[in-house]
């Protein structure tokens, strides 16, 4: 029985493409991690721009900490198989974040 490879998608360059048919396993994954929280991260940051944008003013939670801003929105962050809820704001042009606690599995 003979497997194909994936076919890559149109739109990636053919470097990379390339770079990728010729990494091992283990590099491939550390790829596929870095790119999925990238993609979260560049997500998280398009999210918080869109909302700071909005010139609404929002009541402030009552489990806000008061070194966090009104303007903050919560976010998942999994770290070893676990999940974390995190404060997240946009602070010129970086985007901070604090510890809330860990989601609830029943949620």
């Amino acid at each position: 029985m003979s497997y194909e490879p994936p076919t890559p998608p149109a739109n990636l360059p053919t470097e990379i493409v390339t770079t990728l048919n010729e990494s091992t396993p283990e590099y491939l994954q550390d790829v596929a991690t870095y790119a999925e929280e990238l993609a979260e991260h560049k997500e998280r940051e398009a999210r918080l721009e869109e909302e700071a944008d909005q010139d609404e003013v929002e009541e402030r939670p009552d489990d806000l900490p008061d070194d966090v801003p009104a303007k903050a929105t919560i976010t998942i962050k999994e770290i070893n198989d676990n999940r974390y809820y995190y404060w997240q704001w946009r602070e010129g042009e970086k985007v901070t974040s604090k510890y809330k606690g860990p989601v609830n599995p029943d949620e």
